[in-house]
């Protein structure tokens, strides 16, 4: 059978199979590169971030550090290759391209245009520009090293590519990353990241809608995430919960998703301050109903529900409650216990921990340790951030390393 010759072949059509095919022809113009997706959608993830929007990266003044801190898995690897390609470089990549960006208050970056589709037009003509041609619906895309290149097995037909970048994104299960044994690789095993916690016996749930910025902890570890925190009919959302989802992942599995957590709903403020500040109250405002007069930038509803958990009832003024009670109250303030029975995912930007394990690539260049000329960019390494911008990051940095490395190793080839 005929084989269609290539340079490089990058197997998935999301956010960073396209970033790396896009930035291999800025590298070295005039490189054959083709794009295989195994469905019928291109840059699906592009599209449904942010709810519509896109989160392309985070605050493009954070520091390196700042940036890295936000995955749980990957740090180190982040850290170097924001060095190379950082999100201000993200920034100023799209801006050339005619994309305005904007910064929000909470850090995330979106297109002025607060549409995806900015970002999806941007890279197909980048494609287009630079003679990147895409094919779809190419189903599941199998490759063999073969002499000094690659055999590539698609629903299009055979083809031969001295390179191959795997972009195929996350699973959230062991299949999903089977095939890599073949090529020396053990992957790391998938478990999810993002997601809220499941409290159904939870006393707060006829509140959902309430934000408070507070903490929440798994009782007796260290793990403790500080931010918003969502009060939802199911339990508990927000970044808080995300963030904890995603850093106590390895915890969370391991207790198949049932742990005893601890709420903070006010984080600036220790035990101390809480207690001598209510006592103070009962001294000067006895005859003051506790449940009327909300403290500590709690909201009202939940003031009331504390109150009420303290067994301080709506017409108990702080003269006639008794220090057991305060005290109680205080505890709630600080530590209202509720146990976690299960998980929900988060929308349908799924990520999971897992995949290509880091130690088994080149750090530099994405490259795999085992097989020269297979390169791995995005979610099929065992990279993964917070929500934020960060995944989209990750895979923004690891496919331009990639690139850039290929770029490099064409270059050696031609000269020779």
């Amino acid at each position: 059978m005929k084989h269609t010759t290539l340079d490089v072949a990058v197997i998935g059509g999301g956010a960073a199979g396209f970033f790396a095919a896009i930035r291999i022809a800025e590298y070295r113009p005039g490189t054959r590169v083709l794009i295989f997706e195994k469905t019928s959608k291109l840059l699906s993830k592009v599209a449904i971030s942010g709810g519509g929007r896109c989160n392309v990266t985070h605050d493009p003044d954070l520091g390196i550090s700042q940036m890295a801190a936000h995955y749980p898995r990957g740090e180190r690897l982040m850290k170097r290759l924001l060095k190379s390609f950082d999100q201000r470089k993200m920034w100023d990549w799209l801006s050339s391209k005619g994309v305005a960006l904007k910064v929000e208050a909470d850090g995330r970056v979106f297109p002025q245009s607060n549409k995806s589709q900015s970002i999806i037009t941007c890279f197909l003509n980048q494609c287009e520009a630079s003679h990147i041609e895409v094919k779809t619906r190419e189903g599941e895309v199998t490759f063999q090293s073969v002499g000094d290149g690659f055999e590539i097995k698609a629903a299009s037909g055979m083809y031969h590519a001295s390179m191959v970048v795997v972009a195929s994104g996350g699973g959230n299960k062991a299949s999903h990353y089977a095939w890599t044994q073949a090529f020396g690789h053990q992957a790391i095993a998938p478990i999810p990241s993002l997601f809220t916690l499941n409290t159904p016996q939870s006393p707060f749930k006829d509140l959902a809608g309430l934000s408070v910025q507070g903490a929440i902890k798994i009782a007796g570890t260290k793990f403790e995430e500080h931010g918003p925190i969502l009060i939802t009919h199911w339990g508990l959302s927000g970044p808080a919960a995300l963030r904890l989802s995603a850093f106590a992942a390895e915890h969370f599995h391991q207790k198949a998703y049932r742990c005893a957590i601890l709420v903070r709903w006010m984080p600036a403020l220790d035990e101390e301050m809480i207690r001598n500040f209510l006592l103070d109250q009962k001294n000067q405002h006895p005859k003051r109903m506790i449940q009327k007069y909300p403290h500590f930038e709690i909201p009202k509803r939940l003031w009331i529900r504390l109150c009420e958990l303290a067994a301080i009832e709506e017409h108990h003024t702080y003269g006639e409650t008794g220090n057991k009670a305060l005290r109680k109250l205080v505890e709630l303030c600080l530590r209202t216990p509720m146990e976690m029975e299960g998980k929900t995912t988060f929308k349908e930007e799924f990520v999971t921990s897992g995949g290509v394990a880091l130690e088994e690539v080149l750090p530099g260049s994405m490259e795999s340790k085992f097989t020269p000329g297979l390169f791995f960019a995005g979610e099929i390494l065992n990279v993964d951030g917070v929500t934020g911008g960060f995944n989209f990051q990750a895979a923004w940095s690891t496919a331009d390393a990639a690139a850039a490395a290929i770029a490099e190793r064409l270059n050696e080839k031609s000269r020779h």
